[in-house]
């Protein structure tokens, strides 16, 4: 690779595929300009290096840093492989974060973490202190016993403050609360450490394993220590939560323009968003905040007081309101949403609580009730601190307070929506309820980091259509790159079998039924291995689990089963079937190579359970996209058929490997974009993909199964008859 450009010496391996060189080329191109990319490439494309490789260059050639990150696990694993590939070629210093929670030593939470840190530096820096006016005293002592009677004046005054940090020292070893694991990160050597870590790339795992033998800290010595790092490998929320964002960049010593971030799994950045902008707050909490201000002699309880109160009644009096006839008896332990939005009004929260309120006013209550939990809050961590509590508490009234103001302030913009929702509490069995603000629109959290970044590449293996992902995200005008699959074509198939359109309210037709469990028969039976069979929910996988009749050993991937010790044993198996849905973890960033799985069945098309939330998602997207039917094609087909094409994507992973694809449903072949295209979906299908798509009647598929896998000589003695 000598004559190769500069991007070359951070390419593990000899040379890229040609489709991988163009990649990069283009990567590198958009990084030259400043512009974010989309690139789009089948399993087999070398997405992650595609991205990595101009990404470093251009970060060492300009002083900056990169950030790749997933969502999912394996991928995480897999980056920590590729980073050591290339570090063993071109020597990169490269770190590799996970959440604080899973790297702490003594187990405390965040608040608690940042107490002892802060008593922990102050009890070094005491120490510190008392050191140099101990060498300082011994220096006048030395000077005044050789008759500087100067230096005996300035002694007797270092002595006094001597004697006093001193007591400092002791009160704060003896009375405060301090980490001797932070303690030691202080107070000895770390090179070693740091030698170390950067002398490869080190797992979180290896580094808590490290750090635990010698009573260190590990996630604070990463923190500290990866300033001007040349790659970082962490988790989605280190860059979508706005701020672990903030301090993340703190801890690279890096400014957002100078940071070059690579999204992996990039179609999950949506809903990931989502989730990390939700704001909640439960009906507990509001108890504790009352509870708190009965104790509290200031006078801001009064007005904090009164507005929480009224708050709590309302939040009450909404569920209560909201709950139909019967349904207060068939809730349970998880979140039951309840409707409170309202077309040409407030919310009925928000109408409650102005209703039963009286007073100042809500605003200036709020305000004063903010204040003061800050306030009480700042005392709680004095507390801590100096070892009057043995754990940091923490202030419902500051929480409270906090969210609703927030609730006034921002609860009438385009894209949030509020919702009020109540379960079942363990135990008594009361029920409770819990206010929250859900974040429609991604783009209120994602614009502002596209913006601030350098740039960012967005890949996966499901991004099409880019307009969509530019629209939703946020994204000005990214360069977008796509490449289909890179696998010989004659080595897959992908059937769409013509069953009657499995709309939810079909799906207990016992005819359609029967065909359905048929079709599955059929392709277990002539599979040479594994199937991989997805459905639209857990309880439609449970349905035909039940109902297939088939030699092969079935699995069942049920909700809070654990999904990685299932896959395990059915790929340790060479002829089984798992029956899941394709909302689980199953369907994507998860291999299934050769042996493992050989056909994926997606059975239906697994629209997710419309409720009011994707309700509310749809009436923003067609709010602010300027696209027919937005709400409807951003919010819900394209994500479905995003899920189905990663489910599509769990077999044929490498050049020798071979598989078969069936889609079990109308709507996926050519009749229905002829015969109803208000419902197919084929169209949605990137043209190389639907190109590949063979229309089969429900009784051939068999026949077309039993020839592909027979050319493959796939069968291990005679075929199975048809």
């Amino acid at each position: 690779m000598a004559s190769d450009p500069d991007y070359a010496r951070f390419f593990p391996y000899d040379e890229p595929y040609d489709h991988q060189r163009e990649a990069i080329e283009g990567i590198g191109d958009a990084l030259d300009e400043g512009s974010d990319v989309l690139l789009e490439g089948a399993t087999g494309t070398g997405k992650t290096l595609a991205a990595l490789t101009p990404a470093l260059e251009f970060a060492r050639r300009t002083e900056k840093t990169v950030v790749i990150t997933t969502n999912v696990h394996q991928q995480m694993r897999q980056f920590v492989e590729d980073a050591r590939a290339i570090t063993r070629q071109e020597p990169i210093r490269a770190a590799v974060f996970r959440g604080k929670g899973s790297m702490c030593h003594i187990d405390v939470g965040y608040e608690e973490c940042q107490a002892l840190r802060e008593t922990t530096r102050d009890l070094v820096d005491s120490e510190a202190e008392q050191a140099d006016l101990e060498r300082r005293q011994r220096e006048l002592l030395d000077a005044s016993q050789e008759g500087d009677s100067e230096a005996a004046e300035a002694r007797s005054a270092v002595m006094d403050e001597l004697e006093s940090v001193a007591e400092e020292v002791e009160t704060l070893k003896e009375e405060q609360a301090t980490c001797d694991h932070y303690y030691r990160n202080l107070t000895t050597d770390t090179d070693e450490f740091y030698a170390w870590l950067y002398d490869d790339v080190r797992t979180p795992d290896q580094v808590y394993e490290y750090a635990e033998r010698q009573g260190l800290c590990g996630y604070e010595l990463l923190k500290e220590g990866i300033d001007g790092v040349d790659l970082v490998i962490c988790n989605y929320h280190h860059l979508l939560d706005p701020f672990i964002r903030e301090q993340f960049f703190r801890w690279l010593g890096r400014d957002p323009e100078d940071v070059i971030a690579v999204f992996d799994e990039a179609h999950n950045v949506e809903d990931a968003a989502r989730e990390h902008a939700r704001r909640t707050l439960a009906e507990p909490t509001l108890e504790r905040a009352l509870e708190e201000l009965e104790d509290v002699d200031d006078p801001r309880a009064g007005p904090a007081g009164n507005v929480l109160e009224t708050i709590l009644t309302a939040l009450r009096e909404t569920y209560d309101d909201a709950l139909g006839f019967g349904e207060r008896e068939t809730v349970d332990e998880e979140w039951t949403d309840l409707a409170i939005d309202n077309d040409d009004r407030r919310d009925d929260l928000t109408l409650s609580i102005l209703q039963n309120y009286t007073g100042q006013g809500v605003h200036e209550d709020l305000e004063a009730a903010v204040a003061l939990g800050q306030a009480l809050d700042q005392q709680y961590e004095d507390a801590y601190k100096d070892g009057e509590t043995s754990v940091r508490k923490e202030c419902p009234t500051l929480q409270a307070a906090t969210f609703f103001d927030g609730w006034f302030e921002d609860g009438e913009q385009t894209g949030l929506y509020p919702v009020v929702s109540v379960r079942r509490e363990e135990g008594n069995g009361d029920l409770y309820g819990r206010a929250e603000l859900y974040t429609a629109i991604p783009e209120r959290v994602t614009r502002t980091l596209f913006d601030d970044l350098y740039a960012s590449v967005l890949m996966s293996a499901t991004l099409r259509p880019f307009d969509v992902t530019e629209a939703v995200l946020g994204l000005e005008d990214p360069e977008t790159m796509a490449y289909g699959p890179q696998f010989p074509e004659e080595r897959r198939r992908t059937y769409a079998v013509d069953v009657p359109s499995l709309f939810s309210s079909r799906r207990d037709d016992p005819e359609l039924q029967d065909t359905v469990a048929s079709v599955v028969e059929d392709t277990v039976r002539l599979t040479p291995g594994n199937t991989l069979a997805f459905f639209p929910s857990y309880s439609e996988a449970e349905r035909y689990h039940d109902a297939v009749d088939v030699e092969a050993t079935k699995y069942l991937d049920e909700p809070g089963t654990r999904a990685q010790e299932l896959r395990e044993t059915f790929t340790d198996g060479d002829d089984g079937v798992l029956f899941t849905s394709l909302w689980g973890t199953l369907g994507e960033g998860v291999s299934y190579d050769g042996d493992d799985a050989r056909t994926v069945l997606v059975v239906g098309v697994p629209y997710p359970y419309l409720d009011d939330r994707m309700d509310a998602v749809q009436d923003a997207y067609d709010a602010t996209f300027d696209a027919e039917e937005a709400g409807w094609r951003y919010a819900v087909e394209i994500p479905t058929i995003r899920k189905t094409r990663q489910a599509m994507g769990r077999v044929v992973r490498s050049p020798a490997d071979f598989g078969a694809r069936v889609l079990v449903d109308r709507r996926y072949t050519e009749k229905a974009e002829i015969e109803s295209p208000e419902y197919a979906v084929r169209g949605t299908f990137p043209p190389v993909e639907r190109g590949e798509m063979i229309d089969v009647e429900p009784e051939k598929l068999k026949f077309g199964l039993l020839n592909f896998y027979a050319d493959m000589d796939a069968y291990d003695g005679e075929p199975p008859e048809p």
